[in-house]
Order: C-alpha cells, then sequence, then structure tokens
C-alpha cells in the first residue's frame, strides 16, 4: 500500500475490499431504518445489528475501540454522536436517532452513519436531517483529485452555516482502510492558518458532517462518551466512505 503524506493510497483489489465493507455497513443501516420506530428500545437496534453482523461473517468495528462497548453508536436529540444503546431508552414520536455503524471484513473497515426521523417529526427537524444530509453530498462533489482537502470541508460548511446551522469542530472525518482512522482528518469546517492536503487517487475518506439547530459548542457526559450539544439543542449526522479515483469520487457505503 503506497503512502502519500503518511496517507494509505489504496490499490483498486483494496478499494473492492473496502465497497463490499461498506456495502454490508449499508445494509444493516437499511435493516435498523426500517426497524426505527415510536417505542423501541435503543438496546434492540443493538441486537439488530449485532445479529446481522454474525449473519454476514463480519466483526462490528466500534465494539471494543479504545474500550467502546457496542456495536452501535446511537444518539438521540441533542447527542451528536457515541451515545450509547440502552434498554431504557425508549424511542418517542418526534425524535431523531443517528446510528453510526462500522464493520471489518477480511481486514477492512466500513464505516457509515445515518440519522433517521421517529414517525412524523417537525417541518424544523426535517430540515435539519435535509442539510446535513445534503451538506454531505456537496462534500463529495468537491472530493476530486488535485483538489484540497478544505474543498470539502469548505462545501459542508458554507452549505450548513448558510442555511442556519451550526457545524460541530471537536468531531470530523478521517481517513480510513485497514484501520477505522487513519490520516488524514476531514474537518467539516476550513481550519483557519493550516495548509490543506492535496486530493490524490487512491485516498479512501470517511466525510461526516455533524450539524445543530443552534451552537457547535458541545459536552460530553459523564459515561465518557456520549458527546451531546451544549445548549441541549438538536443535532444530526450523515456519513459516507469514499473512494477518491480519476472518475471522480465514488460512494462506497451503499447497499
Amino acid at each position: 500500500m503506497k503512502k502519500y503524506r503518511g496517507i494509505y493510497l489504496k490499490n483498486d483489489k483494496e478499494i473492492g475490499l473496502m465497497r463490499e465493507a461498506n456495502r454490508l455497513v449499508s445494509t444493516i443501516l437499511d435493516m435498523l431504518g426500517e426497524a426505527i420506530k415510536p417505542g423501541i428500545t435503543t438496546m434492540s437496534l443493538e441486537d439488530i445489528a449485532c445479529k446481522a453482523c454474525e449473519d454476514f461473517g463480519v466483526k462490528p468495528a466500534f465494539k471494543g475501540y479504545h474500550g467502546f462497548p457496542f456495536a452501535l453508536c446511537c444518539s438521540v436529540n441533542e447527542e451528536i454522536v457515541h451515545g450509547f444503546p440502552s434498554e431504557k431508552r425508549i424511542l418517542d414520536e418526534g425524535d431523531i436517532v443517528s446510528i453510526d455503524m462500522g464493520v471489518i471484513y477480511q481486514g477492512f473497515y466500513g464505516d457509515s452513519a445515518r440519522t433517521y426521523p421517529v414517525g412524523t417529526i417537525a417541518d424544523s427537524t426535517r430540515k435539519l436531517l435535509d442539510v446535513t444530509r445534503e451538506s454531505l453530498m456537496l462534500g463529495i462533489k468537491q472530493a476530486l483529485p488535485g483538489n484540497s482537502l478544505y474543498d470539502i470541508s469548505r462545501a459542508v460548511q458554507e452549505y450548513a452555516e448558510g442555511s442556519g446551522f451550526g457545524v460541530v469542530r471537536r468531531f470530523v472525518g478521517h481517513g480510513i482502510g485497514r484501520n477505522l482512522h487513519e490520516k488524514p482528518e476531514v474537518p467539516n469546517f476550513v481550519p483557519s492558518g493550516l495548509p490543506g492536503v492535496q486530493l490524490r487517487t487512491g485516498m479512501v475518506i470517511a466525510i461526516e458532517p455533524m450539524v445543530t439547530e443552534g451552537s457547535h459548542d458541545i459536552e460530553i457526559l459523564d459515561d465518557k462518551w456520549t458527546a451531546v450539544t451544549k445548549d441541549r439543542k438538536l443535532s444530526a449526522h450523515f456519513e459516507h466512505t469514499i473512494a477518491i479515483t480519476a472518475d471522480g469520487p465514488q460512494i462506497l457505503s451503499l447497499s
């Protein structure tokens, strides 16, 4: 595997394995989306994901990673990321729930996230989800060989903030491959005073905007994992793993 500025460049075979890893993640996210409804516990979603990993013969990527105890990051409403599934957390009509999921397939990682409505949600909440999803897609369009990494960041930030929302700074996207987190970091905002990395064919990155209804300031709860908005306003999170190719960006995390 070649390296450029500390970033692993994947060949076609490696990208093919990552495409399968990410396809399985996307398939599991489809299954979870079908199960989400008012009255369900977030732990029941964890159970579905773990059973699917067994059926597909893959390992859940997050379980045990730096001590994280679950297969899913399951974050409800004001929770941004790294929320714990729980038997006590029952989803209510009008909630939103972000599911971040990863697997390991033949030594390579897949990683993707979606935020789901629970039943009928408010129009303002629907706008938050739509803007977050669209900011991801606009970022992906900038993932072209020769562009700067921060062209992705700028596209996400300008669209989300231009739509009246906040962009979380504390957590960012990342390279991915044989490791869940590789270089480079992929921020959803343009850092001041830092040079951007030039994008090259063979890079595989996870782009994951985390967008808030209010301030981008966060807090970490007592479990040492769950990140919430400091003002307790809603947050949404969408993520795709993409490969940068001569023909443009390819989304790997599709069913």
